[in-house]
């Protein structure tokens, strides 16, 4: 019999079973661990690669300049040892006298640049001005970054290339006088940006600097609820590391421009403290609450974070090769869209008008100082280099070292192997049913032999939905379709959309 009386007691006394539906909540569980996770293991990786870039930027102060004394000692005593080398000058050396010229150039260029009038002009106009400026500050800064090393290296290659004629060295001309206007205008970015935030540092009543914190956490709303695969995430983790370190940069420069103004007095470096803790913070919570809910709006595990890891270290171990292709500083800037010249010619700058060096004792304090840049290069890069090859070989990359992954060429989007091995990895399937990223089988079609010869740039951090690509064998001349894409290919920061090139 129906009455209000059974009904009430049905819903009280109703009972229900959650094993019923163990996977879904075996599921949901395993998200919550796997938020939990994000922080510790985000944060490892922001550490690794903050060093990397660390160690990028301080190669410009210590070891370039000494490389390019080395380089031009050899090119002053040539005459001496004879013209039996075709070349003047190796590759790199090369490379290394054109960063130094060019750092050298833009430096005395950013002389006419006004820090002072700058910063007033600046501190003149209204807050929503400011913000507005800020925000158009950081896509620039995106995009110089994104096209200024294809820059660098169009110049580094233009100077390097084997020429069959004289003339054809004229062409460096044109690539030269190009990097040096990208650098110089690239610093004058950094320094608007470095600028506006110094007065939102000393504005009275912080409304500025509250701003542009919580335009970080607009960037939140942005990135979250749009798909990403793993190669999309690793190429987001890279552009917040590059971000993190610049961010660190622009505070370094706004105390010294801060201090310098009350004659270094260390009692106002505790009053910008608090605020540079708040940025600081600030930044970490966007990144962890970005990253947190990427993962779990697209079924990535926080194991991902130590493929990223890897596959950094892979670039620092590969550049310490015989037979490496390209400065670590360059890798650095590609794999991350770091650029190291701009934001070193920039700093340069700042200490020199804020630090007056003057007397014997002074210049010794510099000589010092310098040494214990070196001193701090080398135990940076000791260490990081024994890291990497921890990393690479947890990772079972050291195959890799000697068989390198092919580079994309123009118009494809991954060029052919040039080396082929057999697969001898197992499958193995983490929680969500996904296949491992270290030990990943070919996604073979039905008619394909069992024992297909597979590329070896498909055995490691590689994501199954990636753009296909084609792989011919010598022998059999089978061919067959793959839809994974290996992350040591991504070379390239972009913005439009966090797309892969």
């Amino acid at each position: 019999d129906l009455s209000l009386l059974r009904f009430i007691s049905a819903e009280l006394t109703r009972g229900y079973f959650l094993e019923h539906n163990e996977a879904k909540y075996t599921e949901r569980r395993e998200r919550v661990y796997t938020c939990m996770r994000i922080p510790k293991e985000l944060e490892k990786l922001m550490f690794f690669g903050i060093f990397l870039c660390l160690d990028a930027f301080l190669y410009i102060f210590t070891l370039l300049p000494l490389r390019v004394f080395l380089a031009m000692f050899r090119f002053i005593t040539l005459p001496c040892y004879g013209l039996r080398d075709r070349r003047l000058l190796q590759p790199a050396q090369v490379c290394d006298m054109l960063k130094g010229v060019i750092l050298v150039i833009c430096y005395f260029m950013m002389h006419y640049v006004d820090y002072s009038m700058m910063y007033h002009l600046i501190r003149g106009q209204s807050v929503i001005k400011l913000y507005i400026i800020y925000n158009m500050l950081e896509v620039a800064d995106r995009l110089f970054s994104s096209f200024g090393q294809d820059i660098l290296d169009a110049l580094y290659w233009t100077a390097t290339e084997p020429k069959e004629r004289k003339r054809a060295h004229i062409g460096v001309i044109p690539h030269f006088f190009m990097a040096v206007l990208y650098v110089f205008l690239h610093a004058i970015l950094i320094m608007v940006q470095a600028t506006t935030l110094n007065v939102a540092f000393n504005s009275h009543n912080k409304s500025l600097l509250t701003i542009m914190m919580s335009n970080n956490f607009v960037e939140i709303k942005g990135s979250v609820f749009k798909k990403f695969e793993k190669n999309n995430l690793f190429q987001m983790s890279n552009s917040d590391i590059k971000e993190r370190f610049t961010n660190y940069v622009l505070l370094l420069i706004v105390c010294l421009r801060n201090m310098e103004q009350f004659s270094w007095n260390p009692d106002h470096l505790w009053v910008l403290f608090p605020d540079v803790c708040m940025v600081v913070a600030s930044e970490i919570a966007v990144d962890i609450v970005k990253h947190a809910f990427i993962t779990k709006f697209n079924d990535i595990t926080a194991d991902v974070y130590s493929e990223y890891r890897a596959s950094l270290a892979f670039d620092l171990v590969s550049s310490r090769q015989k037979n490496a292709y390209t400065d670590y500083s360059d890798s650095v800037s590609r794999r991350m869209g770091f650029i190291p010249l701009p934001l070193a010619v920039l700093l340069i700058r700042v200490v020199t008008s804020s630090i007056k060096v003057q007397g014997v004792l002074a210049y010794l304090c510099v000589v010092l100082f310098y040494c214990g840049l070196i001193s701090l290069k080398v135990l940076n890069s000791i260490v990081l280099l024994g890291k990497s090859c921890q990393y690479v070989k947890e990772a079972k990359m050291e195959e890799k070292l000697f068989n390198p992954v092919p580079t994309a060429t123009p118009g494809k989007s991954s060029g052919k192997s040039q080396s082929m091995f057999k697969s001898t990895h197992g499958i193995s399937t983490d929680e969500n049913g996904s296949t491992s990223v270290t030990n990943q089988p070919m996604h073979q079609k039905d008619n394909t032999p069992s024992l297909l010869v597979t590329s070896n740039s498909d055995q490691f951090l590689t994501t199954p939905d990636g753009e296909e690509k084609d792989i011919s064998q010598d022998s059999s001349e089978l061919k067959h379709r793959s839809s994974k894409k290996d992350l040591l290919e991504i070379d390239r920061f972009t913005i439009c959309g966090n797309r892969i090139d």
